[in-house]
């Protein structure tokens, strides 16, 4: 499990796969100046409900990864993330989409800016 840490303070986990993707349309969101809001479930161990951030260009913001690999890139999934990005109500996890196959997985280092259209 990866932790995302918004400001210092606010942390919530994710399976390190779903934190890589959330990683990539995070930052380029942000790389391209748009803020967002960003929403989650909380574990029903703290209490459940759920939790929204705002994120901006001068967010403070950490990716904390359990496993040291780079996972795969589904695109799609991407894709899925940043149509909700885009949304009025922001960004939150999606459902992994099946692979569509794209010739091979990029891994997140390979990985180019998610296009996303307006």
């Amino acid at each position: 499990m990866g932790k995302f840490i918004y400001e210092g303070g606010v942390k919530a986990e994710f399976e390190d796969r779903a934190l890589t993707h959330l990683q990539l349309v995070i930052t380029a969101k942000l790389r391209r100046g748009e803020p967002f809001p960003f929403t989650w479930r909380e574990d029903v161990s703290i209490g459940g409900g759920r939790s929204t951030v705002w994120l901006h260009p001068g967010s403070s913001l950490v990716f904390k990864y359990y496993g040291s690999r780079q996972p795969a890139i589904n695109r799609g999934w991407t894709e899925a993330l940043a149509f909700t990005a885009n949304s009025p109500g922001g960004l939150y996890l999606v459902p992994e989409p099946p692979d569509a196959g794209d010739g091979g997985a990029a891994t997140a280092e390979m990985q180019a800016p998610v296009a996303e259209d307006g």
